[in-house]
This record gives structure tokens, sequence and C-alpha cells, in this order.
């Protein structure tokens, strides 16, 4: 070799190698038991930076079992001696929306927000980092200690949202959340609680999702990198901004309040206009009564993050009153429009192309929208699915070219005709990653809502939906399996490290949970027995029929049922006990029911023609009811003792 050559390669490798052992030496490394030191910027004072900071602070007390204090708020001062700097830096984000950014220098962590939203959420992705799943509460995903954390010299994430406004809405609660909530969750929170925080209302009430409950909800939306909230607003559940705390609640996490497409200005008419309201809830009879009734909300709310729905539609759920032809509705609709903007104009900001609002044409307000009615251009127009996971409506090149943006109100739990699907979160993960692609491709950017209903047992497709309104590039490269084999192993596996060791589990739990995804999608275990809910012939919709299938597809499913059950019993032979409650939820308990559900049906079919034993039929039901107890116990949506140590799986 050329000597010249030689020593210019001997000089690369001493440069490589001093570069990799300056690297190492400034690490980033927190050990077990270390006290972290915190600085951060005077600016980042936002509630959602300090909730954020709160749940960090916690998340390293449980993971490396360490304080953590803040050192100060004067970054300038402080940075030579904090291990973490957290600082609102528009410009070097580039002022994007709710951006953040991640990264290691001299063996110093930075975190940059380009808001306070990003830095609460790049704080929370230290978390992750640190092995804390975003369903560390709801689905029990206990965080595993580490002896250290270690992140490289040079360092770096940055990331920012696909979509502006992202996030879920609470529905169908009568079953699940409501009863738990106000029945154990509050009552048994709150002993613990009001020491802490003077705003949390003593005693609860029957009907009450209250601010306790609300509080773990938004916890996990902001680990999800989520902003936005609707909450539940059926009759039965006391409303969200009559419930003392729940307000409070949602500034502290700095979570925008919005409401559903019946629900015009944040007001829950189904559970407001009884208490609130005068009359008949009549635009075109009691108008001067409706407009104060949201007028009193909007200028309650004038300083709140708060996301206005805009338009009407009946008390609940259910066409406008005292408009009965389409034709009629528009010359209403028209008039509500601009009376409502009028409010905002007064109480919430002159500039109405700063003020979040949102136009909903759903179910028969489509037929309005596109009989001409005019939506100012600065409201965003939010398109919906037909309530089984298919876009009605795509975007104009005209309706693209809105200032008010286009969004997407969808559905993975519903109640209503022809059929509802409100049990064990078996929407296909395939359908959702498809049209919601497709909806971002047509130029729906501006706000994605998920009806997730109780919210368990959806956590997959919540988290599905979520990661691609914050990347769909990322989720897009994954693919559907991909990313549902990230959420296994951020959840399921023992340790990241050992994922390898456990490679085979968990290639089985994931082709598991794909085949129960694919069996339920040409029929949902709520589907079984041909039945219809809330149809005007009740009397035959009501009575159990034959499915049209054959005695040998009928055999063919019953047998693809049994080996999922077969393999996931043979899983849950092999999990380890830290994980035992977090995959009852997330797999067995759903897999198990839906095959159950399956057995029970089919085989009444086949007993009705004499075919198989009734008692067989019998036994699936009692195996369902048996499962439901144990998740009714061992699941977020169970009974917590007030010392928050919880019961587990047996």
């Amino acid at each position: 070799m050329n000597p010249r050559a030689f020593i210019s390669l001997l000089r690369i490798f001493i440069l490589m190698l001093w570069a990799t052992v300056c690297a190492a030496a400034h690490a980033m490394e927190w050990q077990h038991g270390q006290r972290l030191r915190i600085a951060c910027d005077t600016a980042a004072t936002e509630p959602v930076v300090g909730a954020a900071l709160r749940m960090f602070q916690e998340d390293c007390r449980r993971v490396l079992g360490g304080r953590t204090e803040l050192a100060g708020t004067d970054v300038a001062l402080t940075d030579g001696e904090c291990d973490i700097v957290l600082r609102l830096d528009a410009r070097r984000l580039k002022g994007r929306w709710e951006a953040f950014r991640i990264e290691v220098r001299h063996g110093r962590l930075y975190v940059t927000g380009s808001d306070g939203h990003g830095l609460a959420y790049g704080l929370l992705e230290v978390s992750r980092l640190m092995g804390v799943s975003p369903w560390e509460w709801w689905a029990d995903v206990v965080p595993h200690p580490l002896e250290h954390f270690t992140l490289p010299e040079g360092y770096r994430r940055e990331h920012s949202p696909s979509v502006q406004f992202r996030g879920i809405f609470i529905n169908d609660e009568d079953w699940g959340l409501l009863p738990w909530a106000n029945q154990t969750h509050e009552a048994l929170s709150q002993s613990s609680m009001r020491g802490d925080d003077a705003s949390f209302p003593s005693g609860t009430k029957q009907g009450r999702i209250g601010p306790e409950t609300h509080r773990r909800i938004f916890e996990l939306l902001l680990r999800l990198r989520a902003n936005t909230f609707w909450p539940a607003m059926h009759e039965c559940s006391e409303p969200f901004f009559l419930t003392p705390g729940n307000r409070e609640t949602a500034e502290r996490y700095g979570i925008y309040i919005g409401t559903s497409h019946c629900e015009p200005m944040v007001c829950n008419v189904n559970g407001e206009w009884r208490r609130r309201g005068r009359g008949d809830y009549d635009y075109t009879t009691n108008s001067t009564e409706v407009r104060r009734f949201w007028e009193e909300r909007v200028e309650e709310t004038a300083g709140q993050p708060v996301i206005h729905t805009l338009g009407m539609r009946g008390v609940h759920d259910g066409a406008m009153q005292g408009a009965r032809t389409v034709e009629e509705q528009r010359q209403v609709l028209e008039r509500v429009l601009g009376d409502q903007r009028e409010m905002l104009r007064r109480h919430v900001g002159k500039d109405l192309s700063r003020v979040p609002q949102v136009f909903i044409p759903y179910k028969e307000v489509l037929d309005v929208y596109k009989s001409g009615l005019e939506v100012p251009d600065d409201v965003c127009l939010m398109w919906c699915d037909d309530n089984y996971g298919y876009l009605r409506h795509f975007p104009t090149p005209e309706e693209r070219r809105r200032k008010g943006g286009n969004g997407v109100y969808y559905h993975v739990s519903y109640w209503g005709r022809p059929h509802d699907y409100l049990w064990l979160g078996t929407f296909h993960p395939a359908l959702l990653m498809q049209q919601m692609a497709q909806a971002y491709d047509h130029g729906m950017r501006r706000m994605w809502i998920l009806n997730v209903g109780d919210l368990k047992p959806a956590e997959y497709q919540t988290q599905l939906f979520l990661d691609m309104a914050w990347d769909i590039d990322g989720v897009r490269r994954l693919g559907v399996e991909g990313h549902l084999a990230e959420f296994l192993a951020e959840n399921l596996a023992i340790r990241n490290e050992e994922i390898k060791i456990k490679n085979s589990s968990l290639l089985t739990l994931h082709s598991s949970l794909l085949d129960h995804y694919r069996l339920a999608y040409p029929c949902k275990p709520e589907f079984l027995g041909g039945t219809r809910v809330e149809e005007a012939d009740r009397k035959y919709w009501s009575k159990v029929r034959d499915l049209p299938w054959t005695w040998e597809e009928i055999d063919q499913r019953l047998q693809a049922y049994q080996r999922l059950e077969d393999d996931v019993e043979r899983l849950w032979a092999t999990v380890a006990a830290d994980r035992r409650e977090t995959f009852f939820q997330l797999v067995k308990y759903p897999i198990q029911s839906a095959a159950e559900m399956n057995k029970k049906m089919l085989i009444a079919q086949r007993a009705r023609h004499g075919r198989a034993s009734w008692q067989e039929s019998r036994a699936a039901q009692d195996s369902i009811l048996a499962l439901a107890h144990i998740y009714n116990y061992c699941c977020p949506l169970k009974l917590e003792t007030a010392s928050n140590i919880r019961p587990q799986c047996r």
C-alpha cells in the first residue's frame, strides 16, 4: 500500500476511534436510584407542560427508582448543572404545530418543543424510550425497573403531527365506563386525591364521569400524542361541563374539548336542555331561548381550549325539530350558522379564522349540505363513515382548498341501526388503515376523531388511529402487520432485549390476533343470530334465526376459532406474572369471548336442526360469563382500592 494512503487510513481510524471514545464518554446515562435534575424554560409554563412533567417524574420513580427535581427555570444559568433541559423554541423547529426534538449533547438530554404540547409530547417520548407504555394504566402494562438508561451522544429524534387536532369520543358509555366511573373509581379515588388537589369535588353522583376518570383518559391521550376529546353524552351521563372538576382537569392537561355532531357550541343538548333550556329545542319557533342556551356556554368557555361544533340536529342523534324537508333544514341551518358565529365573534375572538370550528355532515345533515348549504370557508368540514368503517364522502378539489380544512369522524364502536358492535373491539385494523390513509391523501388533515365507545377493549384500534394521526408516513411504512407487531412487543414482551428469545411466542400471538380480526370481519360476534336493534319490526328482528351458512362453513369457522382458543391458552401458560393482566385484557378476553360466542350461536343453530347438543351451546354461554367476570374483576373497568393496589388476574 502507498505509505501516504496508509497514513491517511491510519488517521481516519484514529479519528473514528477517538470519536467513539468521546461519544461513549459523553453518552447520557442515568443510573438506578440517581437523582435527576431538570431545568425548565421560564417560557414553558403552560399547564400541559406541568402535567407531562408530573407524569414523567412518576415514570422515572417507577423505572429508575430515583428522585427528580426542578433545578430552576433559568436554563442559561442551570444548564451546566442539570441532567435534563426543557425549553420552547419555535424557530428551531421551524414553527411547526406541536413539534418536539429530543437530543443528547455532552451527556445531557435536551427536550425542545415548538409549543407547550410539543414539549409535553417530547418529554413523554422519553418515558416511552425508558419502556413506559401509553397503556401503562389502562391495560396494566407495569413498566420494568432498569438498572440504567442510556442514550448515545448525538442521539436525536424529531417529530410533528400529520393531523392538527387528534382525539377520541367516549360514546355509548352506559354499560361500561359510566357505571365503573361513578360507582367505583371516582368514589374510591377521592380520599387519596382530595389531599393533593383542592379542586377535586367531594362526593360522587349517580351517572357522573368525573375528573379522576378524565385525568386517566387525558394522561392516555398525552402519551398517545393526542390533544382533543369529545366527552360522553348519553342521557344517563351527567354532562361534562356540569360535573365539578372536569373542566379544570381538561385545562391542566391542555386538552381541547369538542362535542359530537348533535351537540353545538360545546353544549351537551341531550343532558343539558332539560336543565338549562326553556321550551322546545326548536329553532323555527324558539330561537331566542336556543341562542341563549348556546351563548351561555360560549361565554363560559371563552378562555379555555375548545373546538366549537357548529350547526344543529335534534336533542339526541336525530333530525332537527321544526324543519321537515331538506330545503327547510337548509334554511334553518344557514340562520343557525350565522348566529353561532356572531356569538363566537363577541365572546371568543373577532378573527374567526383563529377560532377552531367544525361542521359535521352526519347522517341526514350530509343531504342538507349537498343541497347547497354554504358553510363559512374557515370552518373545518368533518366527514363521517357509514358507522361501519367506510367513509361516505371525500372532499372535492374545491372543498380541499377551504381555509378551515377537512377532517374525519370515524367509528370502531357503534350503537344503532342495523346492529351495534360495542363489545369486543373486533374492528379490522386493515380497514381502518386503508380508509384513514385514503382520507389523508384526500386532504382530510385538520381534525381526526375516533368513536371508541367505552375505550376498552378497542385499545389497539385507538393506538393505530392516533399513531396514524401523528405520523402517517411512519405507520404506512410499517403496515398493519408491522404496527401490530410493535404494539405487542411494547406491551407484552418481557423485556425489550428479550424479544428475540420470545420471538416464537410473539409470532404466534401476532398471527392469532390477525386471525381474530379476519374471522370477525364478515360477521362480528355481536351480529351472530341474525338479530337487529332499533328496527321498526322489533318482533321480527328480535328473534334469533339461522345464518345463511352451510354446515361445512359453520364447521370450518368453529374449527378456526378452536385453534385460536388453543393457541391463546398455550401462550397464557408462558406469560410472565407481571404481564398476565395485560395479556388477559388485550388478547385472552377478546379472542376467547369471540370464540365462545361463535360456539354458542353456531352450535345452537346446529342444535335447532338436530345436529348438536344444546348443552354445548349452554357451556359456551357459561364460558362467556366466566371470562366477563374475570375481566370485570381485573381490568381498569373494575374495582380499585383506595391504596391503588389492584387485584391480579388469577
